[in-house]
């Protein structure tokens, strides 16, 4: 099956360049375009597209708003959620933290090779968290120095989970994918994707990026904790 994907942009010639790389692809569908976030959210909850690319600043309605509002009105279709993928021309802007704060499964930045948009948007439809790799651990710095002064208390539901649910969550909150917390773990990425599936289910999370935010805002995890053992390459 096709990936469906919505484009929302305000500016004419980058839609026009985005649906040209993602029509070359074989299993990409665009189904439609926005150029403002109050269009996107509109086209998205009558579109229901898998993915949509949004760009961070537009007129209107920007897209943190829009991811917002896209996020509370189909955050409960589990069968058929819609992604929001965002896309600005900073590296790690003031924006990126309440992005994902509001619902974004990820960003990228719009200068990134044809083949890694692609991929970013296959990504995020299979329910992974899409971090551009080079400023990913920066990334989690920047959740540090924007989460409250005073954690939040962590929720129960910390509670339900086993001593290996927790290990896999704090290595989602820095950073590592799928086959590097297999590598630290020395377990299978199949069994990584279960652990991942049932903490989330367990927490209440929608994906990997509201556990990396929920990971800072409750102290469960740290700066320094995510600094250590991290790896430095991308």
């Amino acid at each position: 099956m096709s990936i469906r994907v919505l484009i929302a942009d305000d500016q004419a010639l980058v839609r026009a360049g985005f649906r040209m790389i993602l029509d070359a692809e074989d299993d990409l569908e665009i189904v439609g375009e926005a150029s403002d976030g109050a269009e996107a959210v509109e086209q998205a909850l009558e579109l229901r597209p898998d993915v949509v690319l949004m760009d961070i600043r537009m007129p209107e309605l920007d897209g943190i708003e829009a991811t917002r509002r896209i996020a509370a009105a189909a955050g409960g279709d589990d069968e058929h959620p819609i992604r929001v993928l965002m896309l600005t021309t900073f590296d790690l802007n003031e924006y990126v933290y309440e992005a994902l704060r509001a619902g974004a499964s990820g960003f990228l930045l719009k200068d990134v090779p044809p083949e890694q948009l692609a991929a970013g948007i296959r990504v995020v439809a299979g329910g992974e968290a899409l971090l551009a790799p080079s400023i990913t651990r920066r990334l989690i710095e920047e959740f540090a120095g924007a989460r409250p002064a005073e954690p939040a208390t962590p929720p129960e539901a910390f509670d339900e989970l086993t001593a290996r649910e927790l290990e896999v969550f704090r290595c989602i909150a820095r950073g590592l994918s799928n086959a590097e917390i297999a590598a630290e773990l020395v377990v299978s990425e199949t069994t990584v994707k279960t652990h991942v599936a049932r903490l989330l289910m367990k927490l209440g999370l929608r994906d990997r990026v509201q556990a990396v935010v929920l990971a800072y805002e409750s102290g469960i995890v740290t700066p320094g904790a995510a600094g250590a053992g991290s790896r430095t390459g991308p």
